[in-house]
């Protein structure tokens, strides 16, 4: 009896396992930080792989051909996903430094909470013959 298929083909993966905690931090870091958040999924591929949260440019040089792939995290989202708050969308009149901490932290909880209704069943991946649509499936 064989063991499971691997490749240095992407398109030979048909779904991804992305835990949502991992999903909604790399949004948020995104947001936050000049750093870039992206999930990744390290090669070989087989029908069935996981995308975890890792910071764009930390690669280490042991990978070879192919190099893991780095999906955007706003790929997951839907059209309809709320946007992140912005500081000034949460300042209150008249100001203060307090009620504004608890205000915007108040406003990134619920959004957090929010954006995970509006996740995509399915992405395109990048692939060297194009677009590969696979299909996400969200743990926790």
């Amino acid at each position: 009896m064989s063991g499971p298929r691997t490749s240095s083909d992407p398109t030979d993966i048909r779904s991804l396992a992305v835990t949502t905690s991992d999903l909604v931090t790399a949004l948020e870091a995104n947001q936050r930080s000049s750093q870039t958040a992206v999930l990744r999924v390290t090669p070989p591929f087989y029908g069935r792989m996981r995308a975890r949260i890792h910071l764009a440019g930390g690669e280490a040089s042991d990978y070879g051909e192919p190099s893991p792939l780095h999906l955007s995290p706003e790929s997951f989202l839907a059209e309809t996903a709320p946007h992140y708050p912005e500081t000034h969308e949460t300042r209150p009149e008249p100001y203060d430094v307090e009620t504004h901490h608890e205000r915007h932290t108040a406003a990134v909880s619920e959004w957090r909470t929010a954006v995970r209704d509006h996740l995509r069943d399915r992405i395109s991946i990048p692939t060297a013959s194009g677009a590969h649509e696979v299909e996400v499936k969200y743990l926790g």
